[in-house]
């Protein structure tokens, strides 16, 4: 029988398919029924910087003549930021109490000041890992992309010098040299890199001539931009990569595996299914590896990414030779 253990965040997993940061995972009943589905890991439901600054604001609404004094601002900035973080630090620990899973906290801020913060109490809470859920929206015309990049080296610098936990770094494809800016970011000491967020478009509904929000869950198609740069950047790097978005189903989490990655996160075949979708990915990867005579994931892992195979696979050439070669 195959052995569909694996590594990442920098710790030993008896599966590859990890439950991703969601509100599945927000709550200790449903990451228990993760854990008992088989799920090599479970990253918890992220802490947002700007949930917390929205309790803030919605709090000063209800207090009028508190946006010009300083003390009171500091005071409920304060509160509800212990109140929030008391909460996550809660659920870290009620978890790790009914499982014996690996429980990944993750934290998503927007400004470097909120990290060392969050990271040094989540650590002491008992989370086996943290994940740096890290994105700026390069949409500020008067910034230049060595500011966004700094902000995510320096980021991870302070955290890294505060925690002794492993650390990886979930981002998004949107960097002027995204291949270089991985290579940097791999050489920081973190313990992996998870490729790549999943953004909520906007869309815009044309009767109502409004700015609508799209859909929210990935489709069983989403995943071809996560593995087209999981085969180029594997092999290139010297730490684990884990893959996300539209990876519901054992093939296309094999396809990964294939192409360089250490694991897969899934979220919305979670929803779709629920926690048994982990059960039927699971046993999909292991009758893959039993009928191909693999007997470990390393067998097989990276034997198709950039560097194994040929180059001109994972870049531009199949779409020139399609083009090229149609004819009506």
């Amino acid at each position: 029988m195959a052995n569909i253990s694996t590594r990442f965040f920098g710790l030993d997993l008896k599966s590859p398919v990890i439950a991703a940061s969601s509100s599945m995972t927000g709550h200790a009943e449903q990451v228990v029924k993760l854990a008992e589905a088989g799920a090599g890991a479970i990253v918890l439901k992220s802490i947002f910087e700007e949930e917390i600054f929205s309790e803030l604001q919605e709090e000063l609404a209800l207090r009028t003549g508190l946006n010009s004094d300083p003390e009171y601002l500091d005071y409920f900035d304060y509160v509800i930021k212990e109140d929030t973080l008391r909460k996550y630090l809660h659920l870290i620990s009620d978890v790790k109490a009914k499982t014996t899973v690996p429980i990944v906290a993750s934290i998503n801020c927007v400004s470097s000041s909120e990290w060392t913060l969050f990271a040094r109490k989540i650590e002491e809470a008992g989370a086996d890992a943290l994940e740096l859920n890290m994105f700026v929206t390069p949409s500020d015309v008067t910034k230049t992309s060595e500011t966004g990049e700094s902000f995510y080296l320096e980021a991870i610098q302070k955290v890294l010098q505060v925690v002794k936990i492993p650390v990886t770094v979930k981002i998004s494809h949107y960097f002027s040299n995204l291949a270089g800016m991985v290579k940097k970011m791999s050489e920081t000491g973190i313990a992996g890199i998870t490729i790549f967020n999943r953004f909520y478009n906007p869309d815009i509904d044309i009767q109502s001539e409004t700015v609508v929000v799209s859909d929210v869950l990935s489709t069983q198609h989403d995943y071809l931009l996560p593995l087209k740069w999981t085969g180029i950047l594997s092999g290139q790097i010297k730490i684990d990569l884990s893959a996300t978005s539209g990876i519901h189903s054992a093939e296309t989490a094999i396809k990964f595996l294939l192409s360089g990655a250490s694991s897969v996160q899934v979220a919305s075949v979670i929803y779709h299914e629920g926690p048994s979708a982990i059960t039927r990915m699971n046993q999909g990867i292991s009758d893959w590896m039993d009928q191909k005579g693999y007997k470990t994931i390393a067998d097989f892992k990276g034997s198709l990414s950039h560097s194994a195979s040929s180059a001109q696979a994972w870049e531009r050439t199949q779409f020139m030779k399609y083009f090229g070669e149609k004819t009506f």
